[in-house]
């Protein structure tokens, strides 16, 4: 795209415009449409920095808009729409009470456009490609296994059941790590009210009598200072930080793939996200090979629900094995994600025949593994909230009560 900028009289004034076109031709022909004044010049400049902001303020805004939509209503209305079809009533009937319960705005809106659209003659699973972003590749993947084989209702149904899996798993996560969370940030609360209301009151007395002050005591008094001082800078540089890598991550997959690979290496929470995103892409294989849907393309679903770009990243050389010519098996070994347990189940059942018994038993190995880590999630952080609950009593009862002892020394002293 360029830009031309026109200049033209108007009520016996200049005046200037600035138009988007690819070629000065049709710039011209836009300006002479637009019957503005008589033009005296036509300039081609570069792109003006009003167009550079607005474009800037686009992509903010979608980039801020873009995210799936909530899964408990989405849910719910798939489950009303297998429920309805499997009693025999058309689609566009079920769509429409979906439309008329749902109290999801969004849901509505999708539903809405793609009644018009299945009532215009396109299916279902097409009006939903232009919100794969929104509903996920494997909602379009299982609505176009059901119209092609006839059961709609039930490929609708399954999709329930695979999204209630990934929503239940989340929510597991959720609640184990609601304990943990409340009790930092109760310690966050309590250290910033000592820290701003309490010391305070103990450095008046300290610089009274003029006391060496002890380590723990300075290192009290540099932090209320520094709260007091710069304490909304940090907060307000911290929320742009965040902010920062919010953007970053979302916008660049090289800082996204560092970013996710790093994460897996964290205490606990690498394991939480290892263990829910490969048990994820075993589960959703699992439902979309035993539908029916060719092994390629229901690895490059279940691939595509993985959230972590690093485990999508090494989950891909599956596909690129079996393109190769390759086995199944040797693509989950090429992955280096997976114990030998698992690959040799993974082995057997592809040479036994039985590879959906095999991976219905994965699934639950890997369902097993993430409950039992959720469940002692608190268990397993407790030591460090422990610890960190006692440096900060250690911290201050050493700041304030080491100076107070100095001070009684010295006063008893005289």
């Amino acid at each position: 795209m360029k830009y031309f900028e026109i200049e033209y009289i108007k009520a016996g004034n200049r005046e200037k415009i600035v138009i988007p076109s690819a070629h000065k031709i049709e710039a011209i022909k836009e300006f002479q449409a637009k019957s503005l004044g008589f033009m005296v010049q036509v300039e081609e400049i570069s792109e003006p920095f009003s167009y550079k902001l607005e474009a800037f303020k686009l992509k903010l805004k979608t980039l801020m808009s873009a995210k799936k939509i909530p899964l408990e209503p989405y849910i719910a209305a798939l489950q009303q729409i297998a429920v309805m079809l499997n009693a025999g009533l058309p689609i566009n009937t079920c769509l429409k009470d979906v439309i008329k319960t749902s109290e999801n705005k969004r849901i509505k809106e999708i539903f809405s456009i793609v009644l018009l659209e299945v009532e215009s003659g396109t299916s279902v699973s097409i009006s939903m490609k232009q919100f794969s972003d929104e509903v996920g590749n494997i909602s379009i993947a299982m609505l176009d296994l059901g119209e092609k084989t006839g059961s709609l209702d039930e490929s609708i149904k399954k999709l329930a059941e695979i999204l209630q899996e990934v929503h239940d798993n989340r929510m597991k996560l959720k609640k184990a790590t609601r304990y943990p969370v409340t009790v930092l940030f109760a310690m966050v609360i309590a250290f910033s009210f000592v820290i701003t209301l309490v010391i305070p009151q103990f450095q008046a007395m300290f610089a009274e009598y003029r006391t060496t002050l002890p380590f723990p005591t300075l290192v009290l008094l540099w932090i209320e200072s520094a709260i007091r001082h710069y304490g909304l800078f940090v907060l307000v540089g911290a929320m742009m930080l965040g902010f920062g890598l919010s953007i970053a991550y979302k916008k660049s997959l090289k800082f996204k793939h560092i970013f996710d690979r790093y994460m897996l290496k964290v205490y606990i929470v690498g394991k939480v996200i290892y263990l829910s995103m490969i048990g994820r892409f075993i589960y959703v294989f699992d439902r979309l090979v035993s539908s029916g849907i060719p092994l390629v393309e229901s690895l490059k679903t279940s691939i595509d629900i993985v959230e972590n770009s690093y485990l999508r990243e090494r989950l891909n050389e599956i596909i690129n094995a079996i393109e190769e010519g390759k086995s199944l098996t040797n693509g989950f070994e090429d992955t280096k994600q997976f114990e030998s347990m698992i690959i040799q189940m993974i082995s057997a059942g592809e040479t036994s025949g039985s590879l959906n018994n095999m991976l219905e038993k994965i699934t639950t190995i890997y369902r097993n593994k993430y409950s039992y880590l959720v469940d002692n999630v608190s268990v397993m952080i407790e030591p460090l909230l422990i610890a960190g609950i006692a440096g900060f009593v250690m911290l201050l009862a050493l700041g304030i009560f080491l100076p107070m002892w100095s001070i009684a020394e010295a006063v008893g002293g005289v």
